[in-house]
């Protein structure tokens, strides 16, 4: 990954997390790593707990960032939620897997969209 590309995720990351932290979510964890992967976000809503993905995008040019979540990224960011649980040992009534989209514009600030419960 190019150290732009880089730069504009880890952008697109504080901006999601901020804009979760205004609605009330509240951050675990923000960017837990593991030898089988990464989570970008970690938070606790209430009672629940969230694991995150942030997709950000320059453009539109191949979709929106969700599609860019196939069946193999849901089954990997599952597996690496079962392995942050086991290690933090905490437990929620429900667990739920949240995307946040982030679309960059040319002016003005970017554009948010949180998709709960995604998958």
């Amino acid at each position: 990954m190019t150290t732009e590309r880089q730069a504009v995720g880890a952008y697109g990351e504080r901006l999601a997390a901020e804009y979760l932290r205004e609605q009330g979510l509240v951050v675990l964890h923000q960017n837990w790593r593991c030898p089988d992967g990464e989570i970008d976000l970690v938070l606790r809503h209430g009672d629940d707990l969230v694991f995150c993905e942030v997709k950000t995008r320059r453009g539109a040019n191949f979709g929106s960032p969700a599609e860019a979540i196939d069946s193999r990224k849901v089954r990997k960011l599952r597996q690496l939620a079962n392995r942050w649980l086991a290690e933090s040992g905490l437990h929620a009534r429900i667990v739920r897997f949240d995307v946040v989209e982030v679309c960059l514009q040319r002016q003005g600030p970017a554009r948010l969209t949180h998709i709960r419960s995604a998958f």
